[in-house]
């Protein structure tokens, strides 16, 4: 089924990365339905969205079961289903732990107990209308779970087909550590990917907390919030423009950051960020595709997952590739010393 918005000629050629050790690759940027699909973006520009990023050479998708009450698995799979693409063509995410709308009875309807991730799962296969899923993610550790039972219950999913590859978000290094162990231990499947927030404002985890996970373990990110919902694009460096979705929006998101506006942290976010425009400028790039482009630049990410509620986001959150051959050791260099919080090397004790 043909497009209704043509791909811009100028758009760059979409880059594959492998995730982690894994054999899967993933188009190095990805499509998300955090607070958008199934939320305040009606569906129809949802599908926009999906198949613009589709055409531009996106081939991952990532929704969770507590996006929207489950509603952005439903969309995104009617999305799928709208235009016809093939199985083989896509890789699709979700992320279990807070499944609420799955059920009345909250009791056993998130964590990662092997009720909730057999159940969860097949809840969210249903809305997507799909038989697997790519990656499955523990969204968020639970730390009332014995890990024996979560590796348990991941590879159960994985070996009834319902999942080929699973991983974490936003677990500490000793608990992605340890669930290696276990199945290691077990001779199960350990976690190959992990879903951190990162970008120029949030490094300490993925470049110093996890780098022995990257060494021993090959672990893959598929990192959230390169832009930290719009801070980094500069936009908002002389408050919320009145158009903008933080200034018109009712839902949560929008209101934590209106009560983030002016404090402390936002001034002090603001004033980095501004300071990154120069550098910026003498590249001729925008701000947002020199701070995607910056989280591209790690080795151990494999795909950054954006937002989009317009296809021109979409558009150019791509373009963000045209900037990567600029990013050079002294370009990288002149961002560290306005960001001032590259982490410290992680010392070894032998």
């Amino acid at each position: 089924m043909a497009s209704t918005t043509e791909v811009p000629q100028d758009l760059p050629k979409m880059q594959y990365r492998f995730l982690g050790r894994s054999g899967l690759q993933v188009s190095c940027i990805a499509l998300g339905g955090w607070l958008t699909y199934g939320g305040h973006v009606e569906n129809e520009k949802t599908f926009a969205c999906m198949k613009a990023a589709y055409d531009a050479g996106i081939n991952f998708f990532d929704c969770a079961e507590g996006y929207a009450g489950g509603e952005s698995e439903k969309v995104m799979g009617e999305c799928i289903k709208k235009y016809g693409w093939k199985r083989n063509d896509y890789v699709i995410s979700t992320k279990i732990n807070w499944g609420a709308a799955n059920g009345d009875n909250p009791v056993n309807n998130g964590g990662l107990s092997r009720k909730h991730l057999v159940e969860g799962t097949r809840a969210s296969l249903e809305r997507l209308g799909l038989e697997y899923v790519d990656l499955l993610y523990a969204h968020r550790p639970d730390r009332h779970t014995p890990m024996e039972e979560v590796v348990r219950g991941f590879n159960f999913l994985i070996d009834q087909g319902q999942a080929f590859y699973w991983g974490t978000s936003e677990w500490q290094a000793d608990e992605i550590e340890r669930a290696q162990h276990v199945a290691t231990r077990l001779g199960l499947v350990g976690p190959v990917m992990e879903q951190p927030q990162y970008n120029m404002l949030v490094r300490e985890r993925c470049e110093r907390e996890y780098a022995l996970l990257y060494e021993n373990h090959g672990l893959g990110l598929t990192p959230f919030s390169p832009l930290k919902g719009g801070i980094l694009t500069g936009k908002y460096n002389d408050g919320i423009p009145k158009d903008s979705r933080f200034a018109v929006s009712d839902d949560a998101f929008a209101k934590s950051m209106q009560e983030r506006f002016q404090t402390e942290d936002w001034e002090k976010e603001a004033k980095v960020v501004a300071a990154l425009k120069p550098i910026a400028d003498k590249l001729g790039v925008s701000q947002a595709a020199l701070a995607l482009a910056w989280v591209l630049k790690n080795p151990h990410v494999a795909s950054a997952i954006t937002g989009a509620s317009r296809v021109e986001q979409v558009w150019d959150a791509v373009r963000s590739l045209d900037v990567l051959p600029k990013l050079t050791e002294e370009v990288m260099g002149e961002i560290d010393d306005v960001l001032g919080n590259k982490p410290a090397p992680l010392v070894r004790r032998f």
